[in-house]
């Protein structure tokens, strides 16, 4: 800058600028627009706020025309009125006497005095001209004057004098009164003038100001038309010239707007599509030579055919599916002459191209590969096949066939119905099952149908379903949710389980199951869970929930008693008429204790032939053995059970509560006290609980806990008994016999503990152990010399004894034929197939068996025909007492002659004198065994026992019990 330039300034500069976009603006069509649009909307703006003011002064002056004069006129009236008001209640009050009516007079007169003060200053307020703000003053005036005339008159001016004065100032002010009614009257119809006036004047200027906007919109329109039409139109006619590829004409000039640069970029354009053609040109050469290339390379054998039925081109691929190698099929080749006459061999594709009808066809050639045949004609009347190897493809759409027929075999063939929903909630698969459940044919569910309208058919229609259900079913199973399940009750009383869960890539899979048998089988395990099956009564559970309730009324005073019942001679009953008729007498037993109790009270069956009662308010022990007594007599009366008669009896314990406990198992055990206090009794009685019963209960159960610690601490020892053979004159075995040596009660005898055991369950393992023990033992004795072990019947139940055997042999390695099995008659007496089962698993290990205590039971004999016993042990009562004249010994007779019949050893029981020895071998029995040669001792006897009868001598060294 030199020194005679003058710095710009800011506020120089900021105009400069304005006018410098100013001129850009109108410059460009955009801006020429926005100038004509913004001058036209100041003229609609001039006009409007024009229009505005005049209707505003117009409803000014209609405002004072109308509504001010209106209000005060009414108000000028309302003063007359009450001005006429008051004049008559001053005529009244001169011509009352009265001094109440005169003062009522005088209180009317002060409020009309109010209300017309009130009303004329209202009314001069509202006054619009200077005349009828007068009238009102003057009136005003009058009224003061007639009120302060009124004022001065006293009693003595009483009659006309007296009211000259009022009368002259009473029509002053009604003249003034009419005179403000009339000019307030003229004033509004002056205003209605000047308004008609105002609007008359404000229509013919907003007239003319549109016809100016009118003629200033045609001016700009006309501007806008020269400034932007043409152009436009050349612009046109230069992309029209493009469009038909008239690429060499010239461009019209354009100016500096937005429609010279239009035409400008329109020559680039140009200019780029003649560069762009010149460069496809020679790109679509190149293409050619890069498509020979991919035919000759493609999978797809491509044939072109012409119009007259010759081949054109083909590829590689093309010649082998022919059946010509690559290059060798001849140019121009007829088509025709490639296809055989049978369709077969390696030109069966010509002949399905010469013979195809169909765009696309499918084709197997000798060799076993599958083509698909694309046909496509082309302008000339040729057409082009492209082959498709769909070998693989074919292969695998037979194993999808032979999956998706396995599939619809497992779903017909399914148990439950099944729906499978897409992602927009559209069936896509649908079984037989699911028809059959819903009683629908394939028809009703088209595949597409709606989940709801799935489900309105499934519901029958009796519910409506929710427009989202399918929405809700799916966010209900989505995110890795378990399954959900409802179930749906239908009209014909079937109860179906409805389970949803979501699948993968969206969709619903919806299975439906009759539940109905399961419903009811889940009603009888709920009801067989808390009743007994055989009776229908309650079971223990019950009962035991029933006593809790009995408990928790007893803070009511509701006392009550539990009766513990069993019944006498029931197994005799069960053994002789059998199971069946055991189990029509249980339940002709439930219904007599039914009819003996109230609704009130509950009879229970706790299992088998056990029995139990509850009965509610017992105030008194009495009532507990009214009941007892009752019981006693109905249940002991004769039954006739299918054609047999039997009877039975019953015992009763009995234990009050809350004396007798508060507890439901300390009422049970102590009712069950009592029980068997009345069994030891006799039976066929009742007895109350007493302390001194549960003391002797107490030491059994000592006893028992004692047993069950026994075998753990290795209590239990082993002592055998010889058996001596006398044939062979010689110790043939020994019986094992367990002993319990307890640290305080010293040797325990069997017949103490073994009962016991057997009772608790202890039997198995201490049966398992003597028979482990036993054998182990033996295989120190010589050889010849057997071990016989006593076997519980509990061992036979649990169906244990046979794997304790075997065991047994394999810890000690004794021969099979060296163990001896004693069971008694009693073991066959229950489950007699199972029984024998078991006892021929035994003799298939090889082990010997023997009945014990022969000539004890029911049925001995038929069991000797069941099972062919290896030895007969004749019981020592029948030993005991043989002689030659006793009826033991014809009974010892008979069973030896029966074993030697059936080829089965005896062994006499309990010989204890010279005198049964003697007469036993005389008899021919086997064996014998008791006091006589030994009492029971420990193994370390064992060697001098053999020895001692070794020598066949019979009376040295003898402890005879």
């Amino acid at each position: 800058m030199t020194s005679r330039e003058a710095p710009v300034t800011p506020s120089r500069e900021r105009p400069r600028r304005v006018t410098d976009t100013i001129g850009a603006l109108v410059g460009t069509i955009r801006g020429r627009i926005v100038i004509a649009f913004l001058v036209m909307s100041a003229i609609t703006g001039v006009l409007g706020l024009s229009a505005a003011s005049s209707i505003r002064r117009a409803d000014e002056l209609v405002s004072q025309t109308f509504d001010r004069s209106l209000m005060s006129i009414n108000y000028a009236r309302a003063a007359a009125t009450d001005f006429a008001g008051m004049r008559s209640v001053e005529a009244r009050r001169w011509v009352i006497t009265d001094p109440v009516a005169r003062a009522a007079l005088d209180e009317r007169l002060v409020s009309l005095q109010r209300l017309l003060a009130e009303d004329l200053e209202i009314a001069v307020a509202r006054a619009q001209s200077d005349r009828a703000t007068g009238a009102a003053r003057a009136a005003e005036q009058a009224v003061s004057a007639w009120t302060g005339a009124r004022a001065k008159l006293s009693e003595r001016d009483r009659g006309q004098a007296a009211y000259a004065e009022l009368d002259r100032h009473a029509a002053a002010a009604e003249e003034n009164f009419d005179l403000f009614i009339n000019y307030t009257a003229g004033d509004g119809f002056i205003y209605r003038q000047q308004a008609r006036a105002i609007v008359a004047r404000e229509t013919r200027i907003n007239l003319f100001g549109t016809l100016i906007a009118v003629l200033l919109s045609g001016t700009v329109a006309f501007y806008l038309s020269r400034r932007i039409m043409g152009p436009l139109a050349d612009a046109s006619q230069a992309a029209s010239r493009i469009a038909a590829g008239d690429l060499s004409g010239t461009m019209p000039a354009g100016g500096a707007d937005e429609v010279g640069t239009l035409l400008a970029a329109m020559g680039v354009m140009r200019d780029n599509i003649r560069q762009a053609m010149e460069r496809e040109v020679a790109q679509r050469i190149s293409a050619e030579d890069r498509l020979a290339d991919a035919l000759e390379t493609s999978r797809e054998g491509i044939v072109v055919v012409d119009e007259t039925g010759r081949i054109t081109l083909t590829n590689r691929q093309a010649d082998d599916y022919l059946g010509f190698a690559a290059g060798t099929l001849p140019p121009g080749s007829a088509i025709a002459d490639l296809a055989p006459r049978d369709g077969t061999g390696p030109g069966s594709l010509a002949r399905a191209l010469l013979n195809a009808a169909d765009e696309h066809s499918e084709l197997r050639l000798a060799d076993g590969r599958w083509l698909r045949i694309s046909r496509s004609a082309t302008r000339s009347g040729g057409f082009i096949a492209v082959c498709s190897d769909i070998t693989l493809l074919k292969e695998q759409e037979a194993t999808l066939q032979s999956t998706n027929l396995r599939l619809d075999t497992a779903l017909d063939n399914m148990s439950q119905g099944l729906c499978l929903f897409d992602a927009a909630g559209r069936l896509t698969v649908v079984n037989r099952r699911y028809c059959e459940i819903f009683d629908l044919t394939p028809e009703d569910l088209p595949l597409g149908l709606s989940y709801r309208a799935v489900t309105a058919l499934g519901s029958g229609g009796r519910d409506d379903p929710h427009p989202d259900a399918f929405a809700l079913a799916l966010a209900e199973t989505s995110a890795g949710r378990a399954s959900n399940t409802d179930f749906l009750h239908l009209s014909d009383g079937r109860v179906v389980a409805v389970s949803h869960k979501a699948v993968r890539g969206g969709g619903l899979v919806a299975t439906f199951e009759d539940v109905t048998e399961q419903r009811e089988a889940d009603a009888r395990i709920a009801f067989m869970a808390r009743h007994d099956v055989l009776t229908g009564l309650p079971n223990r559970a019950m009962f035991g929930e029933r006593i809790e309730e009995a408990v928790a009324h007893l803070g009511r005073g509701n006392p009550f008693s539990v009766l513990c019942l069993d019944l006498d001679r029931f197994k005799e009953v069960n053994d002789t008429l059998g199971h069946p008729v055991g189990d029509v007498l249980l339940r002709a037993v439930a219904d007599r204790l039914r009819a003996c109790v109230r609704e009130v009270d509950t009879v229970a069956r706790l299992g088998g032939d056990e029995f139990a009662i509850i009965l509610s308010d017992t105030e008194r022990p009495q009532d507990a053995a009214v009941l007892a007594r009752r019981v006693i007599e109905v249940v002991s009366a004769p039954y006739d059970l299918d054609g047999h008669r039997a009877s039975v009896g019953v015992s009763i314990g009995i234990c009050l509560a809350p004396g007798d406990g508060t507890a439901c198992d300390k009422l049970l055990k102590n009712a069950d006290v009592a029980l068997y206090r009345a069994k030891a009794d006799g039976r066929g009685t009742w007895r109350f609980f007493e302390v001194e019963m549960d003391i002797s209960l107490q030491a059994r159960r000592a006893l028992e806990l004692d047993l069950r610690e026994a075998l753990g601490r290795g209590e239990f020892e082993l002592h055998y008994q010889p058996i001596y053979d006398f044939r062979t004159q010689r110790i043939g075995g020994f019986e094992a016999l367990v002993r319990w040596r307890h640290p305080v009660r010293g040797l325990v005898p069997p017949g103490e503990f073994i009962s016991v055991a057997e009772e608790i369950g202890l039997i198995v393992p201490l049966g398992a152990w003597c028979l482990t023990t036993a054998c182990t033992e033996a295989m120190r004795w010589p050889d010849g010399i057997k071990v016989a072990v006593n076997v519980s019947a509990v061992q036979f139940r649990d169906e244990v004894v046979v794997e304790a055997v075997r065991e047994a042999l394999s810890k000690s390695r004794l021969p099979p034929g060296r163990l001896e099995l004693e069971i008694t008659e009693s073991v066959l007496l229950k489950d007699n197939l199972a029984t024998l089962a078991t006892l021929y698993a035994l003799r298939r290990l090889g082990v010997r068996i023997a009945m014990d205590d022969f000539g004890t039971g029911y049925s001995s004999l038929s069991y000797l025909r069941s099972f062919p016993f290896d030895k007969i042990k004749i019981d020592q009562s029948f030993v005991r007492d043989i002689t030659n004249k006793s009826d033991s010994g014809l009974i010892v007779r008979a069973v030896i002659g029966l074993g030697l019949s059936l080829g089965m050893r005896t062994t006499g029981e309990g010989i204890e004198t010279e005198a049964q020895f003697d007469r036993l071998r005389c008899e021919g029995c086997d064996e014998g065994q008791g006091y006589y040669f030994a009492k029971p001792g420990p193994a370390r006897d064992v060697p001098a026992i053999i020895e001692q009868w070794s020598s066949g001598a019979k009376g040295v060294s003898r402890a005879v019990a």
